[in-house]
């Protein structure tokens, strides 16, 4: 095996944390010694041992002398855990090659130089595209305080995601569905508008086998959600919060959607609906660090107009659906020019049967009109 197999086998160990490790980041880790792996591990969830510590107790002889590929810089301060430079000193490891650079001001760059000053040598940079590929959202997080929010929607080749009548189910292919609750298990939240639970009752939930389940958020600025929705009759199972911009001391269903099991949050802006970027903040403080966002076009417009939005995954059946009262994935007014239009990275593309996914970074976020 080559070295760039090796940090390929840390890259692959681990995305197994997927969901679990936030708000942490997903870190992999493999020691070779003599062209062999006598250890690997991975962060497999957020207070638990980081990916070095769990290589280190995994491996078949001692590592004294041994290079270990770690996607990650290691954290050199006490979180949850110690500091995983210490047990790499301590273990005697000769060379440590990093993939990623750790943004955290904690970490940044301090755990290569702990690790130098100790005699080891540090490749740093290794793979970085590949690495820095694990955690776009551990780095947005790190950097801003903010979920990474994510806008997702599936329409047909005529940019409708439903019928006129309002039909929706389904636009998609079974394939690009089941990727979707996998995707689902990746993200802190999945959050969606309160005319997408009184359309579709929906669940929410990620139905994928062993896989994270998100909190639920529900933007319902003046509670009009049934006790009786999906949503509400399993809060007590699911974890789930429902925003909005009534006072919730004595409000009556405020208490009964608690003792439901929902958490609800007024967050009201100045025109009386819920300010989109104090979820945002409240969200973040509670350690909640990426959001699914799950809505119609309503939600998406106001998504982008609050400039929120950090990243757009677009599902596109090979479907005409026509209709001019049809639904699209950004409703609202919209721009008057193409000129002010909110502009989007070049696309990633999947597929998935006859299914595509275009996946896209934000480029330029400019507020929808009023």
């Amino acid at each position: 095996m080559t070295p760039q197999d090796y940090m390929r086998r840390a890259i692959s160990l681990a995305e197994k944390g997927a969901g679990f490790t936030n708000p942490n980041p997903m870190v992999g880790a493999v020691i070779v010694k003599n062209d062999k792996i006598i250890g690997e591990g991975y962060h497999e969830k957020c207070g638990e041992l980081h990916a070095e510590r769990n290589a280190l107790a995994s491996v078949t002889e001692d590592p004294k002398g041994a290079t270990m590929y770690v996607t990650l810089e290691p954290c050199c301060h006490t979180g949850r855990t110690p500091p995983c430079t210490e047990a790499v000193i301590a273990a005697g490891i000769a060379k440590v090659v990093i993939g990623s650079r750790d943004p955290n001001p904690k970490v940044a760059g301090k755990g290569a130089k702990i690790l130098r000053e100790h005699g080891i040598a540090v490749v740093e940079d290794f793979l970085r595209e590949e690495c820095d590929a694990l955690n776009p959202v551990f780095f947005h997080y790190i950097k801003t305080g903010l979920p990474f929010a994510v806008m997702k929607y599936a329409m047909t080749a005529d940019g409708k995601i439903a019928a006129y009548t309002g039909l929706s189910q389904w636009i998609t292919g079974e394939s690009a569905r089941q990727y979707v609750h996998r995707m689902r298990g990746r993200y802190a939240a999945i959050l969606a508008g309160i005319k997408t639970v009184l359309a579709d009752d929906p669940m929410l939930n990620c139905r994928a086998k062993g896989a994270h389940q998100p909190l639920r958020i529900i933007i319902d600025s003046s509670l009009k959600i049934p006790l009786t929705s999906q949503i509400v009759q399993t809060a007590k199972a699911y974890p789930t919060m429902v925003a909005c911009a009534e006072k919730t001391e004595g409000n009556a269903k405020a208490d009964a959607l608690a003792k439901q099991g929902v958490e609800v949050v007024s967050l009201p802006d100045q025109t009386g609906r819920v300010d989109l970027n104090a979820l945002m903040r409240h969200l973040g403080d509670k350690g909640i660090d990426s959001v699914l966002i799950e809505g119609g076009g309503t939600i998406n417009e106001s998504a982008l107009k609050a400039g929120i939005v950090t990243h757009v995954l677009a599902f596109i059946a090979p479907k005409l659906l026509g209709g001019r009262d049809a639904k699209t994935p950004v409703e609202g007014v919209g721009f008057a020019s193409p000129d002010e239009a909110v502009l989007l990275g070049a696309p990633s593309v999947k597929r998935f049967d006859d299914d595509i996914l275009l996946e896209y970074d934000m480029r330029r976020s400019s507020c929808l009109p009023e």
